[in-house]
C-alpha cells in the first residue's frame, strides 16, 4: 500500500491528550499498513535537542528541528506524527510553510483540564514558582489560527479524535482509505 507521507502536527498544551493520540493514530496507521513514526516532544529534546533550554529561542529552535526531521519522513513516504507543545504560531507557520503535506491538530483541552491530567505535578511547580516559563502559566500559547483539525479532548473520545485525523488525512489524499481484511476498500 502507497503512501505520499505526511506530517501531521499536534500541538496543545501540556496534558491536552496530544502523546495519546499521536499513539493511538500510529497503531490505526500501522495496522493498515502504513509507515509511520512518532516525534515526541519529550523524546526530541532528550535525543535530538538536548541542551536546550526552555527559552522562546531554544523553544523555537527545538520545533524547527522536529519540523526539519518530520518533512524529512514524509518527503520519503512514511506519516511524521509530532506531539510537541509548540507554543508559537510563528515558528509553526515557519514549519507548514517548508513542509509540502502538513496537517496541523489543534489538541484543544481547557487548562484546568490539562491541570488536573498532569500526573507529574508540573503545573502545580509552575504555580508555585518553581517552574519558570512554563506553558499556559507564565509563558503564552498561542491558539492555531487555522488547524486543519480541532480535536476537544474534555468532551471527545480518543477514537473520536483519531478519525478526525484520518478522515483530514484522507480527504487531502495523504494517505488511502481504509481496506478491509478482505483487501475491499471501506469508508473510515
Amino acid at each position: 500500500m502507497e503512501t505520499l507521507g505526511a506530517t501531521v502536527w499536534l500541538t496543545g498544551l501540556s496534558g491536552s491528550g496530544k502523546t495519546t493520540i499521536a499513539h493511538k493514530l500510529l497503531k490505526v496507521l500501522r495496522a493498515r499498513g502504513l509507515k509511520v513514526e512518532i516525534l515526541d516532544g519529550d523524546v526530541v529534546r532528550t535525543n535530538l535537542s538536548k541542551g536546550l533550554g526552555f527559552s522562546k529561542e531554544d523553544r523555537d529552535t527545538n520545533i524547527r528541528r522536529i519540523g526539519f526531521v518530520a518533512d524529512l519522513l514524509s518527503r520519503n513516504g512514511i506519516v511524521a506524527i509530532t506531539a510537541a507543545i509548540s507554543p508559537y504560531r510563528s515558528v509553526r507557520g515557519e514549519v507548514r510553510e517548508n513542509t509540502e503535506r502538513f496537517i496541523e491538530v489543534f489538541v484543544d483541552a481547557p487548562l484546568e483540564v490539562c491541570e488536573s491530567r498532569d500526573v507529574k505535578g508540573m503545573y502545580a511547580k509552575a504555580r508555585r514558582g518553581e517552574i519558570k516559563g512554563f506553558t499556559g502559566i507564565d509563558d503564552p500559547y498561542e491558539v492555531p489560527a487555522a488547524a486543519e483539525v480541532v480535536c476537544h479532548t474534555e468532551r471527545e473520545t480518543v477514537d473520536e479524535s483519531v478519525e478526525k485525523i484520518l478522515a483530514a488525512l484522507q480527504a487531502r489524499g495523504h494517505i488511502p482509505s481504509a481496506y478491509a481484511a478482505d483487501g475491499e476498500r471501506t469508508v473510515c
